[in-house]
Formats: C-alpha cells, structure tokens, sequence
C-alpha cells in the first residue's frame, strides 16, 4: 500500500483519544490520531512523527492526520484503519493462502452480534474474518490489546457462533511494525481477551499474526509469525 507525501514533524503530547499536538518547523499543529488505543509505546513526547496533510479545502480543525511513528528502532505505523486495506490488498494479490479458495470477499459483513470485517466465500463455503491492529512490540512480541477491549472479545463469540453455524472463521492480528517475531494475547492488558482468544482457537477459529514493512513510502502485509497462545 502507497503511503502519499508525508510531513515530518516531533510528537509534543496527546489531547484525547482522537487527537494530538505535534510541533512542525516550530508551530503546534493539532493532529488526528487515527487508533483509539492507548498506544503508551508510540506517543511518546520528542518521538519523529510522520503525517499525511489534511485535503486542501476542508474545514476539519486538525491539519494532518498522524500515520507513524519512529521509535528509534522501527517505524510503526499509528492508523488503525489499516489493517483491513493491508489484509484486503493481500488477499487481492493472493499473498495469503489460507483464503485462496475464497474468492469473493465482503467487507463489513454482520454475523450474530458483530460486525465483522470480512465474509469470504467460495467453492469451500463462508469464512468470516475480524482484522486486529497491534502496534505494542514488546522483547519481540507483539500484543494485544493495550487496553481492555470488550468489543474485541464480542468479536471472538461472533467468531465462534459461526463455526457453530457450519462456516469457518479467523481472526488476523496485523503488528504493523517489522520488529515482531512472534504474537501473544497481552493477558497483563485484558485477560479476558486473552482466555476468550484461547477458547475461540481450542473452537478451531483459526489465529494468524502478520508483521508488516513500513518505511516512508508505503506498508506491506509481510509474513506470518508465530502466534503463542
């Protein structure tokens, strides 16, 4: 995925869950931040941030849109929207096997009481798919969440009633960052994430982690990690 022109600016301190100050040539800009998680390990006062610019012409208060952060060790990538386009972009040019035998895929598609971000479909049937962005990396791992997440755990159930109802299921953990060598569920955040992660996969909902490339000009869904449950 293509990443357009990016301004450079320092990151100065979060405001709320959905904006920021960071200083450009000088000035204080008021940001959007694009995740509504904690992100401790990335908002950090002083870190190089890269932004993309708001459309010209709008009349929203924020002038950019914050896409990544360098910690110094790895660019990460700061927009939680993404991983749906990453994993979308991946199944379009066949980069992730396991969905090859389902053609058609479905954005945004309701199953019991989620909405869950893809329904593929094929000769093999229906397989639901929920995305989860992760952007903590920890000695190598990357967790999540970083914070308790009750939507997240609705999302597993959602998971799991459909291989009740006979179809298949999976949930894809994108680290979109490049220094993760493995995924875990972070049970010190949410443990009830974590045994619901668990239950779904002892189920048969199948769990995959995927690092990411990232550098100034665009991100990739790179190759899976191992997933420690």
């Amino acid at each position: 995925m293509r990443l357009p022109p990016l301004i450079e600016g320092r990151f100065i301190k979060r405001l709320n869950r959905f904006a920021a100050l960071v200083d450009v040539e000088r000035r204080e800009y008021l940001v959007h931040v694009p995740n509504s998680g904690r992100m401790h390990e990335l908002l950090v006062p002083g870190y190089r941030v890269l932004m993309i610019p708001a459309p010209e012409g709008t009349t929203r208060k924020t002038a950019y849109d914050l896409a990544l952060v360098d910690t110094g060790d790895a660019l990460s990538s700061a927009d939680a929207r993404l991983p749906n386009k990453l994993v979308a972009e991946a199944i379009a040019h066949g980069r992730l096997p396991q969905f090859t035998a389902y053609p058609d895929v479905r954005p945004e598609s309701v199953f019991g009481e989620s909405r869950l971000d893809f329904r593929l479909s094929g000769p093999e049937g229906l397989c639901y798919v929920e995305t989860k962005s992760v952007t903590l990396v920890e000695d190598g791992v990357g967790l999540f969440p970083d914070a308790p997440t009750l939507r997240g755990v609705k999302h597993l159930h959602s998971l799991m009633a459909a291989l009740d109802a006979g179809h298949q299921a999976a949930v894809m953990f994108v680290i979109q960052r490049s220094d993760a060598d493995a995924f875990a569920p972070h049970d010190v955040a949410d443990p009830l994430l974590g045994a619901t992660l668990r239950q779904a996969a002892d189920a048969g909902v199948s769990i995959y982690a995927y690092r990411c490339d990232v550098d100034e000009r665009s991100i990739t869904l790179a190759d899976s990690i191992p997933v420690r449950l």
